[in-house]
This record gives structure tokens, C-alpha cells and sequence, in this order.
């Protein structure tokens, strides 16, 4: 997706995204862990397999593996069909032309069945010298012939064309729905779900439910109608030859039954399997430096072989037992085809059929057996497409944020910020902000103190509204924050993060991406700022260097410039920097300051530092252990005062460094 196509305002919430993401990859990884576990365990698919897994050939005859199965099957598909309430039109014309197009095929065999006749007793009238073949009516039978699958063909064709345009046109509203709906979503849900979840809802079951669509109702309307239409036929040639036929469908489920059951272990096991492959793959490639620096390479090497020998073993037995049933069917069938030519040469002979009626009775077996197989598989196709469908409208379920129409506007508010015994809790019963009050004036520099989980980041979270509290105020401008629109309270904050994050495009896109209409000049200016400018020169592009994916292509600490030269751009009127010069050495940190400094002149700034040095100048430090603002006040101030601000002072120095220790008869 291109810089200029996505709203600046987005920028602060997918940052701050990232630092949350990155505080719970470890809960994120043991829940995955634990979900294979429970997969295994129930005999379901590991990782790899379902949604966002490897799509691989499945159940016999080569068709994917089963999905999990919808837990509301017909709640679902209601939803599906409201859903596609617009398209009723179309479906009517799918629908019809797909029964137009199962009718005229059933009728060729027996139309045909006529030139058949008339060529066979023109034949036998030949040889006994009392007429001839009538080749006029043999050619008007095979025009009528040709005309009706023409016919056939013209609907399939109009029916396919429309079905395709319903399946793509509803994949891309519920790509459309599902992209507005991230919008709208409160910072809560992506907190408890992870990134890879509502990725796969987007793509993989979007994708799986478009394919669904496409084949699955189509082939159930043409399946249906080839049988009802095909039986009909079969009984009005002779209810005899119908019954043998009939009497072979269950032979060859029984058969077909009991290959599907001892191959389909094996493909849960494949699928399992493979998702362990890519799990060793996907670790091993992004942890290839951990795994040479412990010289851990001949022991992933066989615990990669052993796993790639298993999925060999499950694999060749699961194509083998699957590739049996083709055999079987086909066995049976040519059972039915002896069966009914015997049978059919009876009733010919004694004038009760025609040659040409053996003929289409032949036909109509093997019209009759494929759209029965057919519509088993429909119902796991269907299956497959409620279960998408489902995650779907689960995802596009979810309650959104709760904003009411807004009282002002922050257009010429002042920058001050208010805190008023602010208390909340991501869990309400468990409270990580107690009472927290404070007072910034417009301008001020805060710096916010202490140490892990004490609430620093949830202070930021709170300001820029990806939670609500629940109890107190939070003032901007002398006005609580919720009386103001989400999107003009975002639009107050430029935020540089530890944890950096930009796109896959070029330096000028992912610095003016704070301010989309920023000429070249400005840009530059803003690079040269934040220190950038000279490294951005010694790239072969310049500015027009391409970020690669995940930014791996340059350090991290180049990144973190780039970030920071995008808050300098943005020229926001409060500024969050959490970190912002952590990843650059101490030379280039020096220099960013100074230019920190410039740019948080006459803007209210929230500095988040754990390097006390760093923030000595600021005009105000709040002090925070375990969600309280326990001290407050300037640095020397709070020196003086010799609590918990000192405590964490001296423990971050060494008594022998005259720069950075305390003064002097400071205890």
C-alpha cells in the first residue's frame, strides 16, 4: 500500500501497536504452543494446517484438507445471505442457468439416442434389403444435438461468469468491511489478538470463502439438478436398468468409505506434520545467527530430517490410499456399465427398449455417479465456507469504540494536560493507574520515571486515547479528552518509539509520511535535524533508497533517526518519545538532544526514560511505581528530596563518575 493512501493519523496507533506487540511476543508465542497442543491432542491440524497454513492436497481424490467446521452452521450462512442481499438478481441468473445448463446436457443422451436408433435399424434394413440409412434424420438429430450442449455450454458460460462476479465482488466488500472495521476497533482487541489472526481473517478466509462460493453453490445447484434430472431419464427408458444402476451407488460409497477412513489419518498427520516443518523452517531462518553462535547446526539438521522423514512416511501412504479410490469407483462403475449392458441387450432383444435407449442409459450411469460424489464434497465445501465465514462476521462482530459526537474541536486548544485522580486497569478489577493526578502546563517538558510496569506506557496509551479510564479526567486544553473526536486528539501527538517501525518504501516516503505534502526541501531539513542527512547521502538512492521489508536493510539505529526525523516533520503540538534515542551511540545521541531540545521548544512534551541522564533538564519528572505518581517535580528538586527518584538515580551510576553522580553530601 502506498505512504500517500494511508491517514496520518494511523501512524501513533500502529507505532504504539508495535510496543505492545513487542511486550507480549512471549504470552503471544506460548498460546500458539499451547493451541498445537490442544490440536494435536484432538487429532486436529498443527500449525500450518487451516487457516494461515499450508494449503496442500487433502482428502481423497485430491481435494484440501477439511476446516474446522462452523459452530453455528445456519446462523452463518443467514448472515452470509444478508450479506449478499444486493446480488439477489445476479444469483437468480446463476441459479437459472445453471439448471438451464444441467437440463439441456441430460436431454443431448436421449435426443442423441435417436440418430443412434435410426443408424442401427437402417443398418439391420440394409442388410436385409428392405431400405436404407437415413442419414436427413440422423443429420437433424445431431444438429439437435449439437444445438442443445451449444446451449448447455452458453449457460454454463453466463452462469460461471456471473457466479465469478458475485465471489470476487463479495471477497472484496468483506475486505473493504474488515478494513473499515480496523479502523473502528478499540486498542483493547488487538491487545488480545494477535496480528497473524486478523491478518489470516483478511486474506486466508476471505480467499478460502471466495473460492468456496464460486464452486461450492454453483456445483450444488448443477450436482442436484444432474441427479434429479438424470434419474427422471434413467426411469423413463426402463425402472429395471435403474434399479441395477442404483443398486451400485452404495456399493461404491461403502468401498470409497472405507479407503477415505484409513487414508484420512494419515493426512491429518501430513498436515500436522508439514506445520512442524515450517515452524522448524520459519525458526531456524529468523534465528540463523542464534543457531550458528551456539553451533547448533548438525542438531537442527537432524531434528529437521527426522521431522521431513516422518511427513515422507505420512505422505506417500496418505497419496496412495487416496489414489486407490479413483480405481474402485472406476471398478464399480464398469460392474454398472456390464450389468446394465446385459441387462439392456435382454430387454432389446425382446422389444422393450431400442438400441439407441442402451446407449443413453450408458450416459446417463456415468452423469449419475460423478454429480453424487460432487455433492459430497459440496457439503465440506460448504463447511469450509461457513467456518471462514463465521471468523469473518465474528471479526466484523466485535464491538467497536464507543465515541460520542464531539463537543469541541482541539483546533486552537491549548497544549496543557491535566490529570484528575485518573484511575484504570486493562482488567477494571485489577487497576494499573490508582490515582494519578498531575498538572502540565503548555510547553513543559515530562519526563516520565520508574521502573518496569509501572505504568509509564499506559500513561502515553491513555493520552492518545487507545483506552478510556475509568474512573477521573484527563483534560487537554482544559477539556476532557473524550469530549474531543479520537482522530483530533491523535492529531495533537508526533510520537517517536523504541520500537521503531516503518514501511516498505523509500526514506522521502517514510519521513513525509507525518506531512504528506512536504516538498523535498522540508524533508531534507527534517533529516538533517534529526542527524540523518549525511547517512541518507552516502546511500546509492539518497532519499529514493528503498526500505526493505521489516527495515533490515539498514541498522537500528538508522531507523530510529528516520523516525524521529518524521516527528521533527510532523510538527505536532505535543510530542511522545519513549526511548527515542536508545538505539544510537553516544556521540549522535548528543546531537539528537540538542536538536530534541529545539524541537520541543513552546510544545508539551512526554519524554518515557529509563537513562536518568537524559532527562535532567526536563521541566517536570513524574515519578510512577506501580501506577501511582508517588514524586514529581524537577531533577535537582527530586535529588533533594532523596526518595525513590534518588534511589533509581544512584543506582543507574557509579560512585567514580563525577559527571553523572549525585553532588556531593547528597545521601
Amino acid at each position: 500500500m502506498s505512504l500517500k493512501h494511508i491517514s496520518p493519523e494511523k501512524l501513533a496507533a500502529r507505532e504504539a501497536k508495535r510496543l505492545q506487540d513487542s511486550t507480549d511476543r512471549n504470552a503471544i508465542a506460548r498460546n500458539r504452543a499451547e493451541r498445537i497442543a490442544k490440536a494435536r491432542a484432538s487429532g486436529g491440524h498443527g500449525p500450518g494446517s487451516g487457516h494461515g497454513g499450508h494449503r496442500g492436497h487433502g482428502g481423497p481424490g485430491g481435494r484440501m484438507m477439511p476446516r474446522e467446521k462452523p459452530r453455528d452452521f445456519k446462523g452463518t450462512m443467514s448472515k452470509m445471505l444478508r450479506f449478499m442481499a444486493k446480488f439477489k438478481l445476479r444469483l437468480l441468473i446463476v441459479f437459472s442457468f445453471a439448471i438451464g445448463s444441467t437440463v439441456f446436457n441430460i436431454v443431448g443422451p436421449k435426443v442423441l439416442s435417436e440418430a443412434t436408433t435410426a443408424l442401427f435399424n437402417g443398418t439391420i434394413a440394409k442388410i436385409d434389403g428392405t431400405g436404407g440409412i437415413d442419414f436427413t434424420f440422423i443429420g437433424s438429430i445431431l444438429l439437435a444435438t449439437l444445438a442443445l450442449y451449444l446451449l448447455s455450454s452458453l449457460c454454463s458460460f453466463v452462469q460461471s461468469w456471473t457466479m465469478s462476479y458475485i465471489s470476487q465482488k463479495t471477497c472484496y466488500d468483506l475486505r473493504d468491511a474488515i478494513s473499515k472495521k480496523i479502523d473502528r476497533l478499540p486498542y483493547s482487541y488487538f491487545d488480545k489478538t494477535s496480528t497473524g489472526d486478523v491478518l489470516s481473517r483478511i486474506t486466508n478466509d476471505i480467499d478460502a470463502l471466495g473460492q468456496s462460493l464460486n464452486q461450492g453453490i454453483t456445483q450444488a445447484v448443477t450436482s442436484t439438478a444432474t441427479v434429479i434430472g438424470v434419474l427422471v431419464m434413467m426411469l423413463s427408458i426402463n425402472w429395471v436398468m435403474t434399479l441395477i444402476a442404483l443398486l451400485m451407488v452404495p456399493l461404491s460409497v461403502l468401498l470409497a468409505s472405507v479407503v477415505v477412513k484409513r487414508s484420512q489419518k494419515y493426512f491429518y498427520a501430513q498436515q500436522s506434520t508439514l506445520g512442524d516443518i515450517n515452524t522448524i523452517v520459519e525458526e531456524t531462518f529468523s534465528g540463523h545467527a542464534i543457531v550458528k553462535a551456539f553451533n547448533r547446526q548438525d542438531a537442527t539438521i537432524e531434528h529437521f530430517n527426522k521431522t521431513n522423514e516422518h511427513l515422507y512416511d505420512c505422505g506417500w501412504k496418505a497419496q496412495f490410499l487416496s489414489g486407490l479410490i479413483m480405481p474402485v469407483m472406476n471398478f464399480i462403475g464398469n460392474l454398472g456399465y456390464v450389468a446394465v449392458a446385459v441387462s439392456g441387450a435382454f430387454f432389446a432383444a425382446a422389444g422393450i427398449i431400442t438400441v439407441g435407449d442402451i446407449q443413453a442409459f450408458i450416459q446417463y450411469i456415468k452423469n449419475f455417479t460423478q454429480p453424487i460424489t460432487q455433492l459430497a464434497q459440496v457439503s465440506n465445501v460448504l463447511q469450509q465456507m461457513a467456518a471462514a465465514a463465521e471468523r469473518i462476521f465474528a471479526f466484523l462482530d466485535e464491538p467497536e469504540m464507543d465515541e460520542e459526537t464531539p463537543k469541541f474541536c482541539t483546533t486552537g486548544a491549548e497544549s496543557s494536560v491535566v490529570f484528575e485522580h485518573v484511575r484504570f486497569g486493562y482488567d477494571p478489577s485489577q487497576p494499573v493507574i490508582k490515582d494519578t493526578n498531575a498538572e502540565i502546563s503548555p510547553g513543559q517538558t515530562v519526563a516520565i520515571v520508574g521502573p518496569t510496569g509501572a505504568g509509564k506506557t499506559t500513561i502515553v496509551k491513555l493520552l492518545m486515547r487507545f483506552y478510556d479510564i475509568q474512573a477521573g479526567s484527563i483534560k487537554v486544553g482544559g477539556h476532557d479528552i473524550r469530549d474531543y473526536s479520537i482522530n483530533d486528539i491523535r492529531g495533537l501527538f508526533a510520537m517517536v518509539l523504541q520500537d521503531t517501525w516503518l514501511f516498505s518504501g523509500t526514506i522521502r516516503d517514510n519521513i513525509a509520511y507525518a506531512k504528506l505534502d512536504a516538498t523535498d526541501e522540508e524533508v531534507q531539513a527534517a533529516a538533517k535535524d534529526a542527524c540523518v542527512h549525511h547517512f541518507i547521502s552516502t546511500l546509492p538512492s539518497g532519499y529514493d533508497f528503498v526500505i526493505g521489508e521489516d527495515a533490515t536493510n539498514i541498522s537500528q539505529g538508522q531507523r530510529q533517526l528516520i523516525t524521529i526525523a518524521r516527528a521533527l516533520l510532523a510538527d505536532r503540538k505535543m510530542l511522545i518519545l519513549d526511548e527515542a534515542t536508545s538505539s544510537v551511540d553516544t556521540r549522535t545521541e548528543a546531537r539528537i538532544q540538542q536538536a530534541m531540545d529545539n524541537l520541543m521548544q513552546g510544545k508539551t512534551s512526554f519524554v518515557i526514560a529509563h537513562r536518568l541522564s537524559t532527562i535532567r533538564n526536563a521541566d517536570m519528572i513524574l515519578v510512577m511505581d506501580h501506577g501511582d505518581i508517588v514524586e514529581q517535580g524537577t531533577h535537582n528538586e527530586l535529588l533533594e528530596k532523596n526518595g525513590f527518584y534518588a534511589e533509581l538515580y544512584r543506582s543507574q551510576f557509579a560512585e567514580g563518575d563525577d559527571t553523572l553522580a549525585m553532588p556531593k553530601g547528597q545521601a
